[in-house]
């Protein structure tokens, strides 16, 4: 049986640990968004700072495929936001964006949502 102190040391340790990752906090479009007119860019924000180099998107469009994104790049005044430009307009459907990020410790965390554009 484990003693008190010991599960108390083990909790703080690995919720230190859980809190050093980048969660997704917002994102513009944000998730479950129904938009009217198709975005320029996309703008996602992290609780932690990244690493721009091994961070960024996948955008798929309403038949599953990959839709072309400009480089991801962070905002010059805040390196928890990452941009990433739209080559183009994206018609009417349902996009998912799969995200990645390498926090500036080197910790990973990936996910994904989705946006609707409807004119």
């Amino acid at each position: 049986m484990l003693k008190p102190a010991v599960i108390v040391i083990a909790a703080c340790l690995f919720s230190g640990s859980a809190l050093a990752h980048a969660h997704l906090k917002a994102a513009e479009p944000a998730e479950g968004a129904r938009i009217a007119a198709s975005p320029t860019a996309l703008s996602l924000s992290f609780s932690e700072a990244l690493e721009a180099k091994l961070s960024g998107v996948t955008l798929k469009g309403p038949d599953g495929k990959t839709i072309a994104t400009g480089t991801a790049v962070l905002d010059a005044k805040d390196q928890r936001v990452l941009r990433v430009p739209l080559d183009g307009a994206l018609r009417a459907g349902k996009y998912t964006v799969h995200w990645r990020a390498l926090s500036k410790d080197g910790h990973s965390t990936h996910g994904s949502y989705a946006f609707t554009v409807a004119p």
